[in-house]
């Protein structure tokens, strides 16, 4: 399959779409947990906490742009109100993911349907990004409290995918402290966790009191100097997200890196195992949700960068997951992995790969689509 087999993706965005309006009829304004159970998901514990429930109205918003329904948009819209009042009441906010979550539930809204209210609760948590800025480091911490002995001048592969926040907040509010902070944090991305060879650290650490790199760490790959496969993918698409941004040049070929590394290790059906130092015959599990991740990635790529060759490599993924992966019902992709070791999320469906892989359709059915990482 290419990436313009109208009648395979047709039949592919269908079979999304379904589970997501059986998903719709079962979750409304409530939110489905990170991962499903035995290919089912699970309503969440404690209402909208967690870094992954945005997931959940952003794909209501691709569903709006696939279909033209206000059924999906006014769905969407209803999730506005539970984003506002968690960054309002500072619930759950101590992570740089907060990138992800108001990307998906308040930006858009802002940008489709002039939502004040969501202009406004996705301003408050860039201003949160902001406060967890460690000086001299000019990182974003990524995980709790700054004060936490543990966390503390951590950084991860992810955070590439919460600047584009900072952007957006600078460019609606003339405020430039918040493309600044994302522009410093994405250059140490760069220099640090990104390694010589093209891989990626899944998280690094400087020290907080003189910023000084210090060491790379994994937590949900395979070791310390593996190449965890979501983290590669999260690198593809951050870098070049980060360029389409800033124009920086050096980010597009940290992109093109991460991007030559993750090709080179697909085993045959193009979909990798959850760590890349893993290839046919390891009897390790595939983790589709950086499959999907890496599909738009390349998209990406092959938008900035006109070549060719990484379309190529994104509509091969992409037939694989189709014709491989996709689910009948429950999520839209199986064979997700969230966190091997610790032993989440294996051999399931999840929400961050459902997303994607819905991103992914609607970036090849909606030429004209922008996606919500960089939107004008």
């Amino acid at each position: 399959m290419t990436v313009t087999d109208t009648e395979v993706l047709g039949g592919a965005a269908a079979a999304a779409l379904r589970t997501i309006d059986a998903n719709l009829a079962a979750f409304g304004d409530h939110y489905p947990d990170d991962t499903t159970v035995h290919g089912r998901y699970r309503p969440r514990e404690g209402g909208n906490v967690g870094w992954t429930t945005s997931f959940w109205p952003g794909m209501l918003w691709l569903a709006h742009d696939l279909t033209g329904s206000d059924v999906y948009r006014r769905a969407a819209e209803a999730h506005v109100a539970s984003f506002a009042d968690r960054v309002r009441n500072r619930v759950d906010l101590d992570t740089h993911d907060l990138g992800f979550l108001y990307t998906l539930s308040c930006v858009v809204p802002w940008q489709r349907s002039g939502l004040a209210e969501a202009r406004e609760a996705a301003l408050a948590a860039a201003d949160h990004l902001l406060s967890r800025v460690l000086e001299p480091a000019g990182i974003i911490q990524a995980w709790g409290a700054l004060s936490d002995p543990r966390q503390r001048g951590r950084t991860i592969i992810d955070s590439l995918m919460n600047t584009p926040l900072l952007f957006w907040a600078s460019r609606t509010s003339g405020d430039p402290r918040y493309a600044d902070t994302a522009r410093r944090h994405t250059a140490q991305l760069r220099d640090h966790i990104l390694r010589p060879d093209g891989t990626t650290f899944h998280t690094f650490y400087w020290d907080p009191s003189t910023g000084e790199p210090l060491r790379g760490e994994t937590e949900q790959g395979s070791a310390d100097d593996s190449c965890w496969a979501r983290g590669q993918a999260w690198g593809i698409y951050g870098f070049a997200l980060n360029h389409r941004w800033t124009g920086d040049e050096s980010l597009l070929t940290a992109a093109r890196r991460c991007a030559a590394y993750f090709l080179d290790r697909l085993p045959s059906d193009r979909v990798p195992y959850w760590d890349l130092e893993f290839g046919d015959g390891s009897g390790e599990e595939r983790d589709s949700s950086a499959a999907a991740i890496a599909v738009c990635g390349l998209l990406e790529l092959a938008s900035q960068s006109g070549d060719p060759a990484y379309r190529t490599a994104a509509g091969s993924i992409l037939a694989s997951l189709i014709a491989g992966y996709a689910a009948e019902s429950g999520s839209l992709l199986r064979h997700g992995v969230y966190d091997k070791p610790k032993g989440v999320g294996v051999d399931e469906g999840n929400l961050w790969g459902d997303y994607f892989y819905l991103e992914a359709l609607t970036r090849v059915a909606v030429p004209s689509w922008t996606a919500p990482w960089f939107s004008r």
